[in-house]
Parts: structure tokens; sequence; C-alpha cells
């Protein structure tokens, strides 16, 4: 059954990614629909399980490593500030949208909170595939929409140890989760300034076939796992790994060999996955507040991103591109969800909303970017 799992997932993004280019869409936007399609939503032909969800993990890693890559170190330290005003606009209006809809539906406070700061957090992991696809992955937008969004995870994940200390069931130890993070960010830039280029001339001449390959996938799971253990997304970490490499002069090679891998089978499975999390049981009661959730975190994050982008200099077009990007709440919101579903910040009435909410500000994030940044 498993084999017949891969060969429907494989086949169907495949289709399903050239009908979507047909109609002048990404190809991504097809592939996260015949997740929903072919997954228990709709036509149940394929159910979730732990494995399509670690192949799904390696998939969405791989994906944030090529685009580490594919970045240019250089752009992004001088992209810093206006990273920093996009990922502060992303984060304030996003927040201040969740708090007041929480309060307003009857929330407690400490609930309203913890929605303000779901809807605060961000995963390109959807735009970087995108801007892939419209050949922008190297510009100064997309390496702006890649730092924002690791400060955005940085600041969020932080004020969420903060809430979970003072409203959360267990006692959290603040000090130490900030500890963590400096630590993860140590020896990531340790790993960026020399470690990959030691570990890349100590592991490529092994006498083993592709070596090169293998030792750069060795950084990648590395710096994921270490993030993963600071408390940082995974993805932050795989992205890092990137950045390491690309200061190398194996970059071209790493590159050239892990997308066939990637793209051939870890990357649809990630895209599909996305999918299988969306459920309409019994959402007839909620569908006024799935559409004011997903309006009020479209609106907000495209607004206060787009407006911090504005403000350092970008064009009202690229800073509504920018905005775009930053949509996507992914697997980090999902992530946050499930934390706040166990420690009592959030009820499980709403778990259901949510994920809805957060699959669909995914699935808008394609039409946007192809709206903004393809002329007509």
């Amino acid at each position: 059954m498993f084999f017949l799992t891969i060969l429907i997932i494989l086949l169907a993004t495949k289709l399903a990614g050239d009908f979507s280019v047909r109609l002048g869409q990404p190809a991504v936007v097809g592939k996260l629909l015949i997740g929903v399609v072919i997954g228990p939503a709709m036509l149940g032909v394929i159910e979730t399980s732990e494995i399509m969800d670690e192949l799904s993990e390696i998939g969405v890693l791989l994906l944030m490593f090529i685009a580490g890559l594919e970045t240019d170190i250089n752009e992004l330290r001088r992209s810093f500030k206006s990273s920093l005003s996009v990922a502060l606009g992303g984060i304030i209006l996003p927040f201040l949208g969740g708090y007041l809809v929480g309060m307003t539906i009857g929330m407690e406070t400490s609930h309203a909170i913890f929605l303000g700061l779901l809807l605060s957090a961000t995963s390109v992991s959807i735009s970087v595939q995108s801007l892939k696809e419209l050949n922008m992955l190297k510009s100064r937008e997309s390496t702006t929409i890649l730092g924002a969004a690791i400060l955005d995870d940085i600041v969020v994940v932080i004020l969420l140890a903060f809430v979970m200390s003072i409203f959360g069931r267990e006692e959290v130890n603040l000090a130490l989760v900030i500890s963590k993070k400096f630590v993860f960010f140590v020896v990531a830039g340790l790993i960026i300034w020399k470690g990959a280029k030691w570990l890349m001339k100590w592991l490529a001449p092994l006498r083993v076939t592709e070596s090169v390959i293998s030792a750069g996938l060795i950084v990648c799971f590395f710096l994921a796992f270490v993030a993963e253990k600071s408390g940082v997304a995974g993805i932050i970490g795989a992205f890092a790994a990137g950045l390491a490499i690309s200061q190398t002069t194996y970059k071209d090679e790493v590159e050239h060999k892990l997308e066939p891998i990637a793209y051939a089978i870890f990357v649809p499975i990630f895209f599909v996955n996305v999918g299988f999390s969306v459920s309409f049981e019994g959402l007839g009661n909620s569908l006024g507040l799935i559409v004011v959730l997903t309006v009020v975190a479209i609106i907000t994050k495209l607004i206060g991103a787009g407006l911090g982008a504005k403000l350092t200099g970008f064009s009202s077009r690229s800073s509504l591109g920018i905005g775009s990007g930053m949509v996507s709440r992914g697997e980090v919101a999902l992530i946050i969800a499930t934390i706040g579903l166990e420690s009592g910040l959030l009820n499980k009435d709403y778990f259901t909303v949510l994920v809805i909410v957060v699959i669909l500000t995914t699935l808008v994030t394609p039409f946007l970017l192809k709206m903004i940044f393809v002329s007509d």
C-alpha cells in the first residue's frame, strides 16, 4: 500500500502542477489543491500517516536548504533593516487583528493573545517554491522575505514562550528558552563562517559514491536537528545550512545533485501533505468564523509586512509582493496551534477552524505572488 500511495502522490502532483501552469498559475497551487482532493477531506484515496508526515518534513527541509543555497548571503546582510521592518510589521498588525477577533467572539484574554500570536507566524516554504517558479528567488524582494521570516520566527517563538510562562498549564523558563535560541544562532553562525567549509573538505573527498551531496545533507540535517532542539523551526536550520554550503566551492554540485532528489519525491509529498490537513467535518457552524479569520490573517499580514517594506524604500508593487510572500502561515502556525492545544491556550473547538485558516493562507499565497509580480 505504501508504494501505491507514493505512486498516486507523484502522478497526481505532476498532473495537477501541469494543469495549474496551463491555467496560468504557479504549479505549486495545483500540487496543494490536489492534496485536498485526494486526501481525507474529499476522495479519501490517501490517508494521513506518520511516515507521510516524516517524508513531508524531509521535503520542506530540502526545499528550504535549496533556498539557502540560492540566497546571496551578502544581499541578506544588506537587507537586514528591511527584513526587520517587514518582520515587525508582519507581527504587530496580525497580532492585533487576531487578538481583537478573539475578544469579539468571547475568548478568554489569554486565548485571544495566543490567537494573535498564531496569526503572527509566517512560513515561507510555499513562497520559496512560488518565487522559484517565477525566477525571483535571487531577487532583493525574495531575500527580504526570507530574512523577515527568520526574524519573525525568532520573535514569535520568544513571545509564545513568554505567554506560556504566564498563562500556560506548565511553567516555562523564559531565560532557558531564549538561551537555547541564542546557542542555535551561535552554532549556525559558526557553521556558516567556517564549519561548513571544514566539513565539506573533510567529507567530500571520501572514496564513496556521492560524497559531496551526502556531506551537504549531513550539514542540512545537523542544523535542522539543532534548530528543533533549540525551539527554532527546523526549516530555519535547513535554510542556514544552505547559506553555509553556498559559501563553499561545492555549492553548484550540491545544488545540481540535490534538486532532482528533492523535487522528484520529497517536495511533492510535502505539498500534498499540506492538503491532507484539511477536514470539512462539523464546519457548518464555523464557516463565518473561518471567513473572518482568513480575511484578517491575509489582510493584516499583507498590509503590516508590506508597510514595513514600504518604509524601507521598496516600491508599492514590491511592498505588496513582499507582504504577499509573508501571508502563508504553513507548518509553523500548525506547530504553534498544536502547542496551544497541549498547553490549554487554544480550545479544541477552534483547532480545526484554525487549521483550515492556515491552509487557506497557504493556498492563497502563490496566487497573490503571481498576481503582483507577473505583469500582464
